[in-house]
């Protein structure tokens, strides 16, 4: 599995380094760190996040969770009998790890690392998720993939779809970083519907060099996403096309694209 990069993302203004720490099979922690302080999210393995703390002297200032699928949380509570940080997570379901609550319309003030993050609340792979963003960052969890989305667990197509249409709205230069490293096969699965998008051919060849040199193909950006993402190009004739959906409802659209995928 992919190895942590010490100076992943450095935004020169804040001194803020952005690192995926690789957990189980595919996961990434998200580690937000300005100075000696760091900020977690999604901790679904408390032991690499330690061991990236202890390498470096880093300190623990606080948690996000998006939802509360284990591969998110699992950590949490070996994380919080060393370290006597905030957590936050979705008021939308209970926890039983002791947290603050955040909902639709929160803004979390993260002083430590000199970032804040409104809260949007997101259901459709879970109905409880939720992703943090402010005017550069969107960290979405299993909602949008780099050429993907998240599987609907328990949420509707129609709620994904209104969740992924939300996200499009931000601007385009955002940077996504969303929490496994799916996007190869996301992009093979989306040239099945899109053969001639050029731009999506050429992600394949950047995104399978990146692959051989165990290089994270993430963050994206919500203008790629744009470009190269089926579920977020219900509207493109040839995926309307390949999918004998001419003209047909964005929702019918998108859950064909969704159901295909589910058996991809």
């Amino acid at each position: 599995m992919d190895k942590p990069h010490a100076n992943f993302l450095s935004d020169h203004r804040f001194m803020i380094n952005i690192i995926p720490i690789p957990a189980f099979e595919d996961n990434y922690i998200w580690l937000l760190q300005y100075g000696r302080k760091v900020v977690v999210i999604d901790p679904g393995d408390a032991l690499p996040v330690i061991k990236v703390l202890q390498d470096n002297n880093w300190e623990l200032a606080a948690i996000l969770v998006t939802h509360h699928h284990d591969d998110h949380i699992g950590g949490v509570p070996h994380l919080l009998e060393q370290f006597n940080v905030p957590v936050y997570a979705p008021e939308y379901r209970d926890y039983s790890f002791t947290h603050t609550p955040v909902k639709e319309g929160d803004t979390i003030h993260l002083s430590a690392i000199a970032q804040s993050f409104d809260v949007l609340w997101l259901p459709g792979h879970t109905l409880d998720h939720v992703a943090y963003v402010n005017t550069q960052y969107l960290f979405c969890g299993d909602v949008l993939f780099a050429a993907g989305c998240g599987r609907l667990f328990e949420g509707t197509p129609n709620q994904m779809l209104n969740s992924l249409n939300r996200i499009k709205k931000l601007p385009l230069s955002t940077k996504i970083f969303c929490t496994h490293e799916y996007t190869l096969k996301n992009i093979q699965f989306a040239l099945t519907l899109e053969p001639s998008n050029a731009r999506l051919k050429a992600r394949e060849i950047k995104t399978t060099q990146l692959r051989q040199q165990n290089i994270p193909t993430l963050p994206t950006t919500l203008e790629e996403e744009i470009a190269t993402n089926p579920f977020l190009r219900c509207s493109a004739p040839e995926i309307q096309h390949n999918l004998a959906l001419n003209s047909s409802a964005e929702l019918d659209i998108f859950t064909a694209i969704r159901q295909l995928r589910n058996h991809y």
